[in-house]
């Protein structure tokens, strides 16, 4: 079988290269040029465990190759991105989808399968994707066979989950189901749900939206316990020894390619009944600009000017920055006159500093907005060369403070002056 991914980011190649790993010919199709020329030197672009070695080893036995032309194949897979529009709800932006399917129209055949991976608004399939294949002259479900297939991975551990998680099949008709099956069975050892196509998107979304709300949840029940002088992260582990309860985790707001981008696209669809789904959004989106206030109380208590901010991704131990709450953070601090503000992120390169030591060397404040391992031990001499050693750990995963002087988290910030809420 030959597979042609359109699209090589942090889910197409992954997914082309498990492909060819199965022992299927796969082209991998890119309009990044940069992106096309350093695979086919053996590099990958993004920082995902065991990718690499994956990549070396499918181009050893010579079933995968980048380029930026489509060619004709077996089987299509969009995976490219799906933003949200500039508008009121913040809708999905179809723009990089639409153009991939007008680009892989022309090269399909009778007996061809289209697969969009892409994250997408519900009906998309049926309502955009199928009228421009039929324009073409073909028959979904009988000359080409048209499937929904989401992904439902974790970032940092992808690959594994490629494999062993139970994945959504959603077919136009279940004629193409039963294509979308057989596709995804050659590698798959979890559950292969059959589902329509429209139920798939929705369900995607939902996924998503599920842990949406739940954060926004317990970052609400934050600002409670700072209101009310109780300590949130203290009340979240009781209730959570409930066996029917699982509040999750507050933080300093919500990124990534999925959490912080898909709610908009259910919202858009149906923004006269999303209200509960609508309010989550707001209170996680605001988040980054509670933890600005609770940094210049804290300084300002503290007689401090000089922030350090550790991790600029949108989660622990990858190098994504997509829709991270770091970003606005840092730039709502930069913009406090008289404060200087370092960064440091040992998995982004866009970090001003290079080392710990130098992030840390004469800062009042080591601000954690990321919890990579490397800042669950901060080491003893450098948080020594520090001004005001003062920690604020919004993420919790400090294991040892024992060189800092203060010791914030998102449970004990009621110990701060006039906390006024931000929402």
């Amino acid at each position: 079988m030959k597979i042609l991914t359109v699209g090589l980011g942090y889910i197409g190649l992954p997914t082309a290269i498990t492909f060819a790993l199965h022992g299927q010919e796969v082209v991998g199709v890119d309009k990044n040029r940069y992106v096309v020329e350093t695979l086919n030197e053996g590099k990958v672009h993004i920082e995902e465990p065991f990718l690499q070695e994956a990549l070396e080893e499918v181009l050893i036995r010579k079933n995968f190759k980048a380029q930026v032309n489509i060619e004709p194949a077996d089987v299509f897979i969009v995976a490219v991105p799906t933003p949200n529009c500039d508008d009121e709800y913040k809708g999905c932006d179809l723009t990089y989808v639409v153009d991939a399917i007008k680009s892989v129209v022309p090269h399909l055949e009778a007996g061809n399968t289209v697969i969009i991976e892409s994250t997408i608004s519900p009906r998309t399939t049926e309502d955009v994707i199928k009228p421009m294949i039929e324009k073409a002259g073909f028959e979904i479900g009988k000359d080409v066979f048209l499937v929904h297939c989401p992904e439902r991975v974790l970032p940092g551990q992808v690959l594994h989950e490629l494999i062993f998680n139970n994945r959504i099949i959603g077919g136009v008709t279940p004629a193409c189901t039963e294509r979308g099956k057989e596709i995804y069975g050659l590698f798959v050892q979890g559950e292969l749900i059959a589902a329509k196509a429209s139920a798939a998107e929705l369900s995607k979304l939902m996924e998503n939206t599920y842990r949406d709300v739940n954060i926004a949840l317990a970052n609400e029940l934050v600002q409670i316990g700072a209101k009310l002088d109780i300590d949130a992260l203290e009340v979240i582990k009781m209730a959570n020894q409930h066996p029917r309860v699982n509040i999750h985790q507050p933080g300093p707001g919500v990124g990534g390619h999925c959490l912080a981008v898909d709610p908009y696209f259910i919202v858009a669809k149906a923004p006269e009944v999303a209200q509960l789904i609508k309010r989550a959004r707001k209170v996680n989106s605001q988040m980054p600009n509670f933890i600005v206030e609770q940094v210049f109380d804290i300084l300002e208590k503290n007689d401090g000017k000089i922030i350090t901010v550790l991790g600029l991704a949108y989660k622990g131990n990858i190098d994504d920055m997509r829709e991270s709450p770091a970003i606005p953070i840092v730039n709502q601090l930069r913009g406090m006159s008289g404060y200087k503000v370092r960064t440091y992120d040992p998995h982004v390169t866009e970090a001003d500093t290079d080392t710990l030591a130098e992030a840390l060397e004469g800062s009042d404040m080591a601000l954690i907005l990321c919890d990579h391992n490397e800042f669950k031990t901060l080491p003893e001499e450098a948080v020594a060369t520090m001004n005001n050693r003062i920690l604020f750990d919004t993420k919790n995963c400090v294991v040892s403070d024992a060189p800092f002087k203060e010791h914030y988290t998102l449970g004990n910030i009621s110990t701060l002056k006039n906390f006024e809420g931000v929402l």
